[in-house]
């Protein structure tokens, strides 16, 4: 290779090695070596899953048909198809025959092959080409991998990695210099899975993103513009997802149920619409996996999937708002606006009004399938990723989760509210069991809990618990003294349930870990001048000695110029 290898350090990731310059030219986060390492877990499962779906439709075709070849008979209404992925020949129109939303189709364009072809991956927002590089060297059966970037130097760097890869990045991954949303739009339905991981928010690729997928496919997506999704600018929120933020102690969850309902909206527009398998909030971003498919009548149910929420600006009580609801009839279904208001206009437990938020997304925003699937993968290949403690503790807390209950409480807010002491959270979630109800942790919160247990239940219970540990008289006109004046219907059962603890808490595993190192977070910009303003981002030493090299190269440049005027005096 016609470099000097001195001007690089090489990083060494999973697999992939690559060449980075000592200037900032280039972006790379070593954080985010537990965005790749999750991406790398979900693509294994998904290749898995996706042999099993269409092993299963041919198994189903060929026992219909009583013939072992190449099934070639129209579908019928409700398969479970997956869809060519590379034969751009074929422009046969989407079947789209009416299918319950839980059967969730995968429409197929053409024939059922016998043989599936590898995963084509596009890699929109590439910089360094890490993340492709990893595909293609350590997950085994995948195919192409596109891998594009805006930026000329981002594109060169991301070739030079390639050929320092070897003949098998070689063969597999290929770089474009190239606009990811028009480059996205010219490549409709070719990709089974495109990843998005911009540099703050992907609310300008969503569009193209969702029309360059097939039925069937993947879309993986990050936002890191955490401050706006948590109700830090709920304008610019609105502006950019169609969704009002709000800022409650499950504002991160919040945040991917926004992006959630945002992809869902975009994929609406082509009769597409999405059902998440894993949704994730780790370190400073949220990241997504998505199937996409299409189905003009499984669209319709996508009102019932997205709903509004009122919180409560007095006390921790929050009501979700369903945007639709269906009525059946026989075998007819006919879809209704939801019924509203679900709350007064007053707060009935502390008389305060209400912030309303949302559109979000209030179906599940896992697949406890998925999950459950990936944790076993990526335990059997525990040394194949270099964040596997990190990634196994957040999927461990996931398959926790209750599926099917939209964002949580914080045990501590509800106390301070009260302003009592906080009784232990297996104490807390042994009343809530004893009271007849579910209840779990979640992973975006240590303190956070999810329960099913409507918010006059969970007053009752605290309640009973003051009763128990008296508190200060407050003023009465305090959430807190609304909330306690008035006597609890239900009679808390404190004793400790069998089930009060995860099967992870029984077994004491790790779930919440701390960050490996200092500083461990966002990045800056590639290209930005590196100055004294970034040692929070950076750290004290990492931008001392980008400074120190600064001025090196500052003092070099000058002796240079000196000896040139010199040189020119003299003649």
């Amino acid at each position: 290779m016609s470099m000097d290898l001195n001007d690089y350090t090489i990083i060494k990731e999973g697999e992939a090695e690559i060449l980075m310059h000592a200037k900032n030219e280039v972006f790379f986060n070593k954080t985010q070596v537990n965005n790749r390492d999750m991406s790398i877990a979900v693509l294994r499962t998904f290749i898995s899953k996706r042999k099993q779906e269409h092993e299963a439709l041919l198994s189903k075709r060929n026992k219909k048909n009583g013939s072992s070849s190449d099934v070639e008979d129209k579908p019928n209404d409700c398969d479970i198809n997956i869809e060519k992925s590379n034969d751009q020949g074929l422009e046969e129109k989407p079947n789209e025959d009416p299918c319950t939303a839980s059967e969730e189709p995968v429409k197929i364009e053409g024939k059922v092959r016998g043989k599936l072809k590898p995963p084509r991956v596009l890699e929109a927002l590439s910089a360094s080409g890490l993340r492709a590089l990893r595909y293609a060297r350590e997950v085994e059966g995948i195919g192409q991998v596109v891998a594009l970037d805006n930026d000329k130097g981002a594109v060169e760097a991301c070739q030079r990695n390639i050929k320092f890869n070897g003949s098998v990045a070689c063969s597999k991954v290929e770089s474009h210099l190239a606009d990811a949303r028009v480059y996205m739009l010219t490549h409709p339905k070719e990709f089974d899975v495109v990843d998005l991981d911009p540099y703050g928010s992907p609310s300008v690729f969503l569009d193209s993103a969702v029309q360059s997928v097939v039925d069937g496919g993947m879309l993986m997506c990050t936002a890191t513009d955490m401050a706006v999704l948590c109700g830090g600018n709920g304008e610019v929120c609105y502006s950019k997802y169609g969704s009002y933020p709000l800022r409650g102690k499950y504002c991160h969850e919040m945040a991917l149920r926004i992006l959630l309902a945002c992809i869902e909206s975009h994929a609406n527009r082509y009769k597409r619409y999405i059902v998440p398998v894993l949704s994730v909030q780790m370190d400073f971003y949220v990241r997504v996996f998505v199937r996409v498919y299409t189905s003009a009548s499984a669209m319709k149910n996508t009102p019932l999937k997205l709903s509004y929420v009122y919180q409560c600006i007095g006390c921790d009580s929050f009501h979700l708002q369903p945007i639709g609801r269906t009525v059946s009839k026989n075998t007819s279904v006919r879809y209704l606006p939801g019924f509203a208001p679900v709350v007064p206009q007053e707060c009935s437990d502390c008389g305060k009004k209400f912030n309303m938020g949302g559109p979000i997304w209030s179906a599940p925003i896992h697949d406890q399938d998925w999950v459950t699937s990936i944790l076993a993968d990526v335990k059997s290949m525990k040394n194949c990723y270099p964040a596997y403690e990190r990634i196994s503790a957040v999927l461990t807390t996931i398959s926790e989760e209750l599926p099917d209950v939209p964002l949580f409480l914080s045990l501590h807010n509800l106390c301070a509210t009260l302003k009592c002491t906080s009784p232990s959270a297996v104490i807390f979630r042994s009343a809530v069991i004893n009271a007849g109800y579910q209840i779990s942790g979640t992973h975006v919160n240590p303190l956070g809990l999810k329960s099913n247990a409507p918010m006059d239940v969970i007053w009752d219970i605290m309640r009973c618990w003051v009763k128990n540990h008296p508190v200060k008289a407050q003023p009465a006109d305090q959430p807190g003294s609304v909330i306690l004046a008035k006597e609890p219907v239900l009679q808390a059962n404190f004793a400790r349930a069998v089930a009060s603890l995860s099967k992870a808490q029984a077994k004491k595993v790790a779930r919440f870990l701390p960050n490996p190192e200092r500083h461990w977070g966002p990045k800056l910009r590639a290209g930005r001048q590196i100055t004294s303003k970034h040692i929070s981002l950076l750290g004290e030493e990492a931008v001392n000695g980008c400074l120190n090299d600064q001025d090196s190269e500052r003092d070099a440049k000058r002796q240079k110029i000196e000896k040139s005027n010199d040189a020119i005096a003299e003649s």
